[in-house]
Formats: structure tokens, sequence, C-alpha cells
């Protein structure tokens, strides 16, 4: 079950910004009671009062070790009021776009079958770019990629998720088996131990295929490691891991300068994150052509008309347009809303 925190952000002159946060104790470590306690008691009291335009100001003082998640929500309704202040899409605060149609890619996982049906059925409603999930066996990994790209062709993009399933031997077998089977792999993520760092650079060194950098880079500081150590060619961000748009910025910028690239991965939401995201993906010249919106095939987003519809499959050309829109360009349906929301902490 996905969970998620809504944060709405008002002005004096009634401008209300609104974001959310994903809770989910498994990868980002924080519950929905931590996330609407930390936003509730702690976190949200130190912005009454502030002008919001002092963003520096107000997500410097927010950025504390832990409550990444809780921190997104507020950063991307930060975002969302000072565009809709200035009557402005959120791509425009954070460098300008740079592309109009952001290319998806969805995760996908199970046995060969059902990687192959999959695609087959992801690629019928536009899609063009898929990540399945492999780690733990190298050889019987490397036969679930040479299926998938037996199934979709050569002009599908296939990236791998190891989620720290391999020893460095072993993901270098499954990169050397890869290339023999010509698979044309994009990456490989994570595919050793978050904090096996020396681990990682062993890889990276030894193979030809981009090794992407997810539970290793949550912060900019782990960033900098992973650029100090040589651990990775790419590094994964996630508004909830980095704290929101403000932070993921600066995590680009230190790619940038390292030479690295950037994916935008999967972070659900309730649409509102989709279209940070692409607002992210619009502005940042080093990430990657296609952003993970594994989103899109979970669960129905929040939205109003027409983001309801737009930010659904199928795809068009297996893009999504990035919303032109004041602040974050959506708005969500309050009726929907109301038929999910639930109680859990006075």
């Amino acid at each position: 079950m996905l969970e998620y925190v809504i944060v709405k952000i008002s002005t004096d002159d009634g401008i209300i910004g609104i974001g959310e946060s994903v809770s989910d104790i498994g990868f980002f470590g924080e519950t929905l009671e931590e996330v609407k306690m930390a936003i509730d008691r702690y976190l949200g009291p130190r912005l009454i009062g502030l002008d919001p335009f002092d963003r520096e100001q107000i997500l410097y003082q927010l950025d504390f070790r832990g409550n990444s998640c809780a921190r997104s929500g507020i950063d991307m309704a930060v975002h969302d009021l000072i565009g809709k202040a200035l009557g402005t899409p959120v791509s425009n605060l954070i460098g300008g776009r740079c592309r109009e149609r952001i290319e998806v890619a969805l995760e996908i996982g199970g046995d060969a079958r059902e990687l192959t049906d999959m695609c087959e059925k992801y690629m019928a409603q536009g899609v063009r770019a898929f990540k399945p999930k492999i780690g733990g066996y190298p050889d019987e990994d490397a036969l679930k990629l040479k299926a998938i790209r037996e199934t979709v062709g050569r002009d599908v993009k296939i990236r791998a998720d190891a989620n720290q399933g391999y020893t460095p031997k072993e993901a270098i077998r499954l990169c050397r088996l890869a290339e023999k089977y010509d698979v044309g792999l994009e990456l490989l993520e994570q595919p050793v131990g978050y904090l096996d760092l020396k681990g990682m650079a062993e890889v990276r060194s030894a193979v030809d295929v981009l090794i992407e950098a997810d539970e290793s880079g949550y912060c900019i500081q782990d960033a900098m490691n992973i650029i100090r150590q040589g651990a990775a060619d790419v590094i994964n961000i996630k508004l909830e891991k980095v704290g929101g748009l403000y932070n993921a910025k600066k995590m680009a910028a230190l790619a940038e300068a390292a030479g690295l690239q950037c994916v935008v991965g999967t972070a659900f939401g309730l649409g509102n994150t989709v279209a940070a995201k692409l607002h992210l993906a619009a502005s940042t010249m080093i990430i990657a052509d296609a952003v993970e919106l594994t989103e899109l095939r979970l669960h129905d987003n929040l939205l109003a008309e027409p983001y309801d519809k737009l930010f659904r499959l199928p795809l068009k050309d297996g893009c999504l347009e990035v919303p032109r829109g004041p602040g974050l360009g959506v708005t969500l349906d309050e009726e929907k809303v109301d038929r999910y929301i639930s109680t859990i902490i006075d």
C-alpha cells in the first residue's frame, strides 16, 4: 500500500502552494506517522512568518539529517507557491527549459516470461524505455535481459536495477554477459550494497556498462563521496531521497562538475510529484532522456483535468509533456482527495 501526505502552504495574499510526501519505511525509512509529525510539529512551524521568496533561507534551515520525505513535500509546496505568485512554471525557477517533452521509463519485475509480457503490454501503450528488476543470479538475469531485448527490438531503451543484489564479481559477470548477448544495456543501477563504494568503483572500472548509484546517494554529501570514490557514472536523483527540488539541483550540479550523468528515479506520488519530476528533468541538461515514472502504472493520480488524463497511460510518442501553467502547473481534485483522507494523528 502506498501512503502520502499532502502539504499545503498558504500566504497572507491567499496563494496556496501544494506539495506531497510519500512515506515508505522500506526504501526511504519514513513512516506516514513520522512524515506528518515532522511537518506538523517541527518543520512546518519554522516557515510561519517567512517570505516564501527567501527560498534559500527557508530550505536551508529545514535541511536536517533525515526526514527527507517530509522536507521534499515542503520544498515542492514552496516552489509551487513561488511559481503561482510569479505566474510562471517551476521549471523557470530552477533553470528554464531545455526540452518540452520527457520520455518515460517504467520499472518491471518478474521471471523472463513475465518481463517480456509486461514489455509487450506497455509498448502497446506507448512506452519506449524499461528498467527490469534483477539481482542475485547474474547468469539467469543476463538471460532475462536477453529475452527482453529480443522482444522489444533495438529502438527501446533497457536499464537494469540490481537493488544491491550482487557482489562486485557477480556484477562484473552480469555486465559481461549482457555485452556478450548484445543487450545494449543503458546502465546498471546499484549493483552492490549501498555502503560498498569501493566495490561499486571496482565494477565501474571493469565494465563498459554505465554504473548508477541509487541507494548509495541520498544527499548531496553522498553524491560527493560517490564522486570522490569514482564509484558511479550516473546518480539517481529521487526528490524524496534528497529532500526536494532545491537539493536535487545541487546534486545535479555536483554530478555535472564531475562529468557524471543523472537519472530522475521513481518516487511515486498523486500527481504533483510527477509534475515536479518533469520540471526537474526539463530544466537540467545532464539528466538522461527517460525519467522513471513507474507510478503511472501503479495507481491513478488525484489531479483535476486535464492532467488527470495527461499523466496516465497510454503515452503519446513515449513521452509526457511538461506542464506550462504557474507553479507545478497541475491542480489536485479535492473531491478525489477527500475519498482517500485518513486521520492518523491529531
